[in-house]
């Protein structure tokens, strides 16, 4: 919380400085920017085939190199490469600051880097900040569901396994179609922003040449390293971001330039305190956070951000791969990186574009231009020239990849669990979920299994563990022969063998659909492009029809009485009212629907769409499933929990990997409820706390404090300038260092674990050789889990 501590620092000063200073600078010499005169925008700095090799060889190349070092950590270290899960979760052990950093790299586009330039542009200093805000209650909200998940359903890796546990194929296609929806749109999203920062830097760049680009820097690393991989570049990509940040407002606000307004904050203040700003801001002043219009904004941002975060796989990807304790904290700690990028483009950036604009005597971009994110670019130009071009590429190209081959891995998962595992080609057909996947039996650990009585107990599954089946260590020994043959020699345990050809085929399958998925994203582009719509209007539009999703999302891992019925009514409602109120308001704007792509995406357009969608989904939930639900006792509750926990792989049961978290419990094949929610009462409890107090200071105490006077004054700008770029600093800092030193320990410690257990092995300490991370958890002696812990 010393974050928070900062913060609050900074706004007594704040307050202090607003209770001596001046607000009338903005009225005393208005300026009013006219509409350009000319084409103006960013000019082209590189050619096409200089811009590929920097993409394509130059960053695709290097994240290649990472997907390749990921793989050799996975298979000489953690010794489970061979695995399905691990391509989707990676190893589901990633670090709080990995998480972290990858959890904010995600998020950095468009908000950050292009959008929040074009908010200052149009709401002033306000509309960056509310714009963050909104998404940032999102993110510190998040860790209280997921640790909800990671507990309740720790072997689920799509949060649409959940749904299909809990109530059955009807809703589980239902929100499969919501899911895909999701990932849609974020994907259009990405194609437009990445169309708009190539073809802005790189000359005579087609849709094409674009589409072909983001395609392969999309795909080709997932294929290599999967979900994993994606971590990495994440680092990368969060660490170039930073620098170049940091670039930008080193060149902008503290270096001397040949622009009369910019390089020193004093001078820039003066300036654009008397340019003339919006009519809904408190005296028509750029440097105001009083601002209706940025105040809106927020509140439609924290709907619109709910369905990218709670509906899209992606997040719910990044947040399985960490234990319970590293994913809450690396949440809290991603809200307050991605914090610092538009707050501080806002004060870098847009400001350098509303000063050379008031230089200038009128705007140097049109409206279009603006609304496709062109502000920073065009300021990087006129700064650095063409090197500040190639520096807007790199860190567009970078942003790019990591969420978009987040978007690929999510809606890869979701066909290869949710729709060939599921429906397509299942191991075994019409699997009841108490039976056991290897024979067909009913499990032993079942509320089912627990009220049987003798007779029916000697049929109970009898299937051996993964982890103490010597057969499996035979096998696995075998596969790593495999390489100096190059054939793959059949499997001879009779318990896991065949269903470890079918993970086996998966994995196969899996590479093709990131395949089909990658291939699939320039025809869906093309067609995109064709039909003109922008950035902006995707962005608000198309969370109208996925925020519907939101509320069966949150009730299926919080509420025991969500039913099917209610999931299922509520969100085809809020689709359906939702639609409806976007459409109805639409008309009341000039040119009514005939002007669809302006009108639909006006303020309260888009408020009353994306209000009616959430409504009516969480309220047609919760009445439908009142009235639907068969919860009566605390032995139903068990009941309807306990189809989360079946949530499981035999070959790489979940409760292994808690084995560190639940030393000294005593329990059978998995713990209990009681126990896991022991065991993570900690990580339940930072969750609330930590995501309460930290949504407290960003939604109501900085906002409270900055909007207690009208208009900044001098010193106050100064301040919140200082403030921004300190803030910056310091999350560069953590971001560069915190992720690496973590795995690196990480590796190091599990590396010397492997060196102890050869040692044992050598000595004869041990029965058998571990044949993997899996192994290495417990003693090949037949000993019971409970022996051990």
């Amino acid at each position: 919380m010393s974050s928070a501590f900062t913060v609050c620092v900074f706004g007594v000063v704040s307050c202090l400085l607003g209770l001596a200073g001046a607000t009338t600078n903005g009225s005393e010499c208005p300026i009013n920017l006219d509409p350009p005169t000319g084409t103006t925008g960013p000019k082209p700095v590189l050619e096409k085939h200089e811009s590929a090799l920097l993409m394509l060889l130059g960053f695709g190349g290097f994240s290649i190199i990472l997907a390749m070092l990921h793989n050799a950590v996975r298979k000489h270290i953690f010794h489970d490469e061979h695995n399905l899960d691990t391509t989707f979760d990676a190893g589901g052990n990633v670090s709080m600051s990995l998480t972290a950093v990858t959890v904010a790299s995600q998020l950095f586009w468009p908000g950050d880097i292009l959008h929040s330039a074009t908010l200052t542009t149009k709401n002033g200093i306000a509309g960056p900040f509310w714009y963050a805000v909104g998404i940032m209650i999102n993110i510190f909200i998040f860790p209280i569901f997921s640790v909800q998940f990671k507990t309740r359903a720790p072997g689920a890796k799509t949060y649409l396994q959940i749904i299909h546990a809990r109530f059955g194929k009807t809703a589980h296609i239902v929100f499969c179609c919501f899911a895909l929806l999701t990932n849609l749109v974020i994907m259009i999203g990405l194609l437009l922003a990445g169309r708009a920062t190539i073809q802005s830097l790189t000359k005579n760049a087609s849709d094409e040449f674009c589409l072909l680009v983001m395609a392969t820097l999309f795909g080709s690393y997932s294929l290599i390293g999967g979900i994993g991989t994606t971590f990495y570049v994440s680092y990368f990509n969060a660490c170039l971001v930073f620098t170049l940040l940091i670039v930008f407002v080193v060149k902008i606000l503290h270096s001397e330039s040949e622009y009369e307004n910019i390089g020193d904050v004093t001078q820039m203040y003066k300036v654009i305190s008397c340019v003339k700003g919006p009519k809904e801001n408190a005296e028509y002043s750029f440097l105001t956070f009083r601002s209706g219009v940025a105040l809106l904004y927020g509140v439609i941002e924290v709907f619109v951000s709910s369905a990218v975060t709670y509906c899209d796989q992606a997040s719910w990807q990044s947040r399985i791969a960490a234990k319970p304790v590293q994913g809450v904290w690396g949440f809290i700690l991603a809200g307050f990186m991605w914090f610092s990028i538009p707050s501080t483009m806002a004060t870098t950036t847009g400001m350098a574009y509303i000063a050379l604009s008031a230089e200038n005597g009128t705007h140097l971009l049109n409206n279009g231009q603006i609304d496709q994110g062109l502000v920073t670019p065009l300021i990087a130009e006129k700064i650095l020239g063409s090197a500040g071009g190639i520096l807007i590429l790199t860190m567009g190209a970078m942003a790019l990849m990591s969420t978009g081959s987040g978007e690929v891995m999510a809606i890869s998962s979701i066909v290869v669990y949710d729709i060939y595992q599921t429906y397509v080609r299942p191991f075994r057909k019409g699997l009841k979920r108490t039976h056991c996947v290897l024979c067909g039996r009913t499990k032993k650990h079942t509320i089912t299994a627990t009220y049987a009585n003798d007779s029916e107990r000697d049929s109970l599954c009898q299937c051996r563990s993964v982890s103490r089946c010597h057969h499996c260590v035979e096998d696995m020994r075998r596969v790593n022969r495999k390489s100096t043959s190059g054939i793959q020699p059949p499997y001879q345990c009779q318990i896991h063998g065949r269903y470890r050809e079918y993970q086996d085929y998966l994995i196969e399958f899996k590479n093709w659909c990131i395949i089909w998925v990658t291939i699939s994203i320039i025809p869906l582009g093309l067609v995109i492009f064709e039909t003109g719509i922008d950035l902006n209007w995707i962005f608000y539009s198309g969370a109208i029809l996925t925020i519907p999703c939101f509320p069966p999302v949150m009730l299926s891992i919080l509420w025991v009485k969500a039913t099917s019925k209610g999931l299922v009514s509520g969100g085809l409602a809020g689709l359906l009212l939702g639609v409806t109120a976007t459409l109805s308001v639409a008309t009341m704007y000039e040119g009514g629907l005939s002007n669809f792509l302006i009108n639909t995406v006006q303020d309260y357009t888009i408020l009353a769409g994306t209000c009616c969608s959430f409504g009516a989904s969480l309220i047609g939930c919760i009445v439908v499933s009142i009235f639907t639900n068969k919860i009566k006792t605390s032995y139903d509750e068990d009941v309807e929990w306990q189809k989360l926990y079946d949530i499981d792989n035999p070959l790489n049961p979940w409760e292994l990997n808690y084995r560190e978290e639940l030393k000294g419990l005593h329990y059978d094949t998995k713990p209990t409820f009681e126990q896991m929610s022991f065991t993570f009462r900690k990580a339940k409890m930072t969750a609330y706390v930590g995501g309460t107090c930290s949504i407290v200071v960003v939604a109501f105490i900085i906002p409270g404090i900055m909007a207690s006077f009208p208009m900044m004054d001098e010193a106050q700008f100064v301040v919140w300038v200082g403030f921004t770029q300190a803030w910056a600093v310091i999350m560069a800092l953590v971001v560069i260092i915190a992720p690496p030193a973590e795995e690196i320990t990480r590796i190091v410690k599990q590396y010397r674990k492997n060196q102890e257990r050869q040692k044992d092995y050598t000595n004869g300490c041990l029965d058998e050789q571990p044949m993997n991370e899996i192994t290495d958890k417990t003693l090949l002696d037949g000993s019971t889990p409970v022996a051990k812990l």
